[in-house]
């Protein structure tokens, strides 16, 4: 069975055996209908996928792989912050009439800075370190800058990912101050591994483990009978992860570059109500 639906739904059990609710308090994310969307959370979770063992996907619901990697290449290749260099529609709430979603995600990690060895964006200092410094301790990037945050639609939720090199494999942390469980958590798993084997396979490394660190992980009060639906199934075999092995630099990955064989996954007819 996937590992990545043994955690989900370990996470979730946790979360909704030992979490805390914040009924009693005023909260910020609202239903379309404009009723609060209160949430059950655990604070400070860690989970940890060997990507050398299996792709973390979940098999209990299916979760839409090419989306996913659209969105991370909007903003870690193309470094936009605009939903019109989107296929999907997921960024539509937070857009103005330019579709603009302000000085968030892709932009943050397009601005300049200056070091001793010339100008780099932060992925392309990932991309300067992972090669010419791989025993580096400092390769990491940020997209929670404080400076610009009040210029931002949405803060970031997935806002640092920690890169380690270890012999020949590439390590990542990924760190979240927010993860809605259920409509966000496989999402960012799935997008956040694919994002580590395009580093590696650009850097000439081996993908090794992804570390996701949640501060609030939490469901939503109108998900709560979806994610106990979820945790009477039984998860299917992970399926096969491929890339496309002629793609050896980052910028010439599309969402076309990876395909997963062999995922089956359990339908989900109840449609999930967003909280924005």
């Amino acid at each position: 069975m996937s590992r990545a639906d043994e955690i989900f739904l370990a996470n979730c059990r946790d979360i909704l055996k030992n979490g805390i609710w914040d009924t009693d308090s005023e909260v910020r994310p609202h239903w379309e209908d404009g009723t609060p969307a209160h949430t059950v959370k655990k604070f400070g979770i860690v989970n940890r996928y060997n990507l050398q063992e299996e792709f973390p996907i979940l098999t209990l619901r299916r979760t839409a792989f090419k989306s996913c990697i659209d969105e991370i290449l909007w903003i870690w290749q193309k470094k936009s912050n605009n939903i019109r260099d989107l296929h999907s529609h997921i960024w539509d709430s937070w857009a103005d009439e330019s579709g603009s979603i302000g000085k968030a995600y892709g932009y943050q990690l397009g601005i300049k800075y200056k070091y001793a060895e010339g100008e780099f964006d932060q992925v392309d200092r990932v991309l300067y370190d992972l090669k010419h410094n791989p025993a580096s301790r400092r390769i990491l990037t940020n997209l929670f800058n404080f400076g610009d945050l009040h210029e931002m639609h949405l803060y970031p939720c997935a806002y640092s990912m920690t890169f380690n090199v270890s012999g020949d494999t590439l390590n990542g942390i990924l760190n979240q101050r927010s993860q809605d469980m259920l409509t966000a958590n496989n999402w960012n798993v799935v997008q956040y591994a694919a994002l580590l084997w395009m580093f590696a396979r650009s850097s000439g490394l081996k993908a090794g483990e992804l570390v996701h660190v949640i501060a609030d992980a939490h469901i939503y009060d109108r998900h709560v009978p979806i994610v106990e639906e979820l945790l009477t199934r039984k998860p299917l075999p992970a399926p096969k992860f491929v890339i496309d092995e002629s793609v050896q630099s980052f910028y010439d990955f599309t969402v076309d570059s990876f395909r997963l064989d062999g995922y089956e996954f359990h339908p989900l007819d109840t449609k999930i109500p967003v909280a924005i």
